[in-house]
Order: C-alpha cells, then sequence, then structure tokens
C-alpha cells in the first residue's frame, strides 16, 4: 500500500511537469534576431570607419597651404655637359666637355590636385622629376603639412640648350625653395646650394664640385652649401720627373681637402651639410 501511493505520487508529479511544460514552453533562440544585431554592429562599425576617415580628410585640409599662390627661386650651381667635334685627322672625334654654369630654379605652389610638375627651358636631356618628387615629399615631412589640395611646379632654366644636365644634385635646393614658398620665407640671393636629397632629408655627394664653386664664384656668390659627404676630393696631380735626359710626366691621383681648396683657390665661402634641416638652419642664419 506504501508502495502504491509513492507511484501514485510520482505519476501525479510527473503529470504536474507535463502540464507546466505545456503551458510554459522554454524560449527558443531567436535567430532572427541575432542575425540583426550583428548587422546592426557591422553597419555601427563601418559608420566609425567613415567617420575617422572624414576626420583624418579634416585634419589634413586643415594642414594644407592656403589657396593662394607662393612661390620661390634660386640660382643653382650645375654641370653641363656638351659634345665637342674635334677634329683629328683622317677622323673626326667626339668628346665630352663639362663645364660649370649657373641654371635657374624657381617653384610655384598653386591650388592643385597635388601634382608635382617640372617644367625646363630649354629641353634638356635629363629629367628633374625623380629630385622634384623628393623634394616634394621632404618639404610635407618637414612643415608636418600636405600639399594634396596644391599643385607644385618646378621651372628650371639654362642660359642656352644642352644635352646633359646633372638634374638629381639640384634636389637638396629644390626641397629648401618648396619649403621657402610655403612658409613665405625669402632666400638670400648671394647663397647656394648643390646636393642630393633623399626622402629621409639627407644630402647626398654630387659631382663637378670645383666646377659648380668656380660658377657659383664667377656669378657673385659670396657662399656655397656642399655635402658633407664631399668634404674630400680627389685631384689629378701631374709629376715630372727626369731619366737618362728623358722627362716624364706621371698624373697621379691625390686626396684634398675641399673646403681649403676651394675657399683659397675660388674664393667662396663653404658650409658643409648633412640633412635639410642643416640647410635650412645655414639659410636662415643671416635671416
Amino acid at each position: 500500500m506504501k508502495r502504491e501511493r509513492i507511484l501514485g505520487l510520482l505519476l501525479l508529479a510527473s503529470l504536474l511537469a507535463n502540464a507546466a511544460l505545456l503551458a510554459f514552453p522554454p524560449p527558443h533562440a531567436d535567430t532572427g534576431g541575432v542575425e540583426e544585431l550583428e548587422s546592426r554592429i557591422d553597419a555601427l562599425e563601418k559608420e566609425n570607419e567613415d567617420l575617422a576617415r572624414v576626420r583624418g580628410l579634416e585634419e589634413q585640409l586643415q594642414r594644407c597651404p592656403a589657396g593662394t599662390n607662393r612661390t620661390a627661386s634660386l640660382q643653382a650651381p650645375a654641370v653641363l655637359q656638351t659634345v665637342r667635334r674635334v677634329p683629328d685627322p683622317p677622323f673626326v672625334r667626339e668628346e665630352v666637355v663639362e663645364e660649370g654654369a649657373m641654371i635657374n630654379v624657381s617653384v610655384e605652389v598653386r591650388p592643385g590636385r597635388g601634382r608635382v610638375l617640372v617644367q625646363t627651358t630649354p629641353l634638356m636631356g635629363v629629367m628633374f622629376q625623380n629630385a622634384a618628387t623628393t623634394a616634394a615629399f621632404v618639404a610635407e615631412e618637414t612643415l608636418d603639412t600636405s600639399l594634396a589640395a596644391s599643385d607644385v611646379i618646378f621651372s628650371i632654366e639654362a642660359r642656352d640648350e644642352v644635352p646633359a644636365v646633372d638634374g638629381p644634385s639640384s634636389g637638396a635646393l629644390m626641397a629648401l625653395l618648396l619649403i621657402a614658398a610655403l612658409e613665405g620665407e625669402d632666400l638670400d640671393e648671394n647663397q647656394t646650394l648643390t646636393g642630393t636629397i633623399n626622402p629621409a632629408g639627407a644630402i647626398g655627394a654630387v659631382g663637378g664640385i670645383l666646377l659648380k664653386a668656380q660658377a657659383a664664384h664667377d656669378a657673385g656668390k659670396t657662399r656655397i652649401l656642399l655635402p658633407r659627404e664631399n668634404s674630400r676630393i680627389v685631384r689629378s696631380m701631374a709629376a715630372e720627373r727626369t731619366i737618362g735626359g728623358v722627362t716624364i710626366i706621371e698624373r697621379r691621383a691625390r686626396t684634398i681637402d675641399a673646403k681649403t681648396t676651394i675657399e683659397e683657390e675660388i674664393g667662396i665661402e663653404v658650409v658643409f651639410v648633412d640633412t635639410i634641416d642643416d640647410v635650412r638652419a645655414e639659410t636662415a642664419r643671416d635671416g
């Protein structure tokens, strides 16, 4: 009897439990709601990305130069190469002749769409485009600005048409010109500069510094900035000796100090620079 009562109670409990399940079914996962929530989260993330992009563009535009034309110019020393025909019977041979000369370099910044352009007068055999592009990048980095809303136009003018001119050696001067134009700075026309430049703003060695220094001096410049890598130059020296009544002339390479040689023999002050910051400090010294 006791056992039957226990079984009856268990049966009653089971019936009550089943009734409860029927009356209050367990909640099922609403997959549609989860998918909608995930979609909303994705939309918010994309909206945040768009807002961040807009904020970045606003900051960039705030750093852009005002939409007005800005210019700067300076003479740069260069080595011009010409081909000369020399009679050498029964033939005529050609030889490349190098000479130092001053070329006019100017830059104009005008409203545009971020282009860096180079025009040469007359047409020259070497492109300045790489040097100009690097100069523009260095100017942006140095001034923490953006030229995305501007066009930068470099103009190179030589005295007459030449087959080739050393374009990369004007890179440092082009960077200086662009910085001066953006900052509204005046440059001292009594000084000049030669040197390559890399994206980090380092000034690199160039060739023909004696020819360039002489050209700068002849043009009335009193000061020339040179890459420190050019502090030593190799000069070919002639040495005579007599053996058994025969005079023999030998040419030997000799390393000499560039600053001493240029200042004493040519008569123009030499200052060595390593970076675009050095160039700015030196050119602003008398300003």
